[in-house]
């Protein structure tokens, strides 16, 4: 069974563990062999926790791989993405942005492998994505 929520994305899903004024937190989950969009953001820094398995960062085209309990600092303006270099495991991070404004829409996407905007709008209407469990079945429907 799957679930649709707007927080579904083509490489995973995430929660939003806090939503203030000073900063958002986030718990990211990852899908195998996945990876999100090599962006950079205008209003905002982030701090990546990796809390299971491993997560392969790249910060301004230097990547380097992150175990578990390791932090990484994403300074505002730098280009950065996160991977999950795994073939069978989900790979967790907790990401705490802060800064001015911690909208969606302060993400300008460099590169981007499911061909979304370069420039994340709340306006747009993007279609809902499925969580699977990574055994999709293109026999069934939903």
């Amino acid at each position: 069974m799957s679930k649709q929520d707007e927080s579904i994305r083509p490489w995973g899903n995430y929660e939003i563990l806090l939503d203030a004024e000073y900063c958002k937190v986030k718990r990211i989950y990852v899908k195998p062999g996945q990876r999100l969009s090599y962006q950079y953001h205008h209003k905002r820094q982030e701090a990546w926790t990796v809390v299971s398995g491993v997560a392969r960062i790249t910060l301004d085209d230097a990547t380097e791989d992150y175990k578990a309990g390791e932090t990484v600092l994403i300074p505002l303006g730098a280009k950065h993405r996160m991977a999950n270099p795994s073939d069978n495991e989900i790979m967790i991070l907790i990401e705490v942005q802060t800064g001015t404004y911690f909208g969606e829409d302060d993400i300008v996407r460099v590169q981007d492998d499911y061909d979304r905007p370069e420039k994340h709008t709340s306006d747009v209407n993007y279609p809902p994505y499925e969580w699977t469990d990574g055994n999709e079945n293109e026999d069934s429907s939903s």
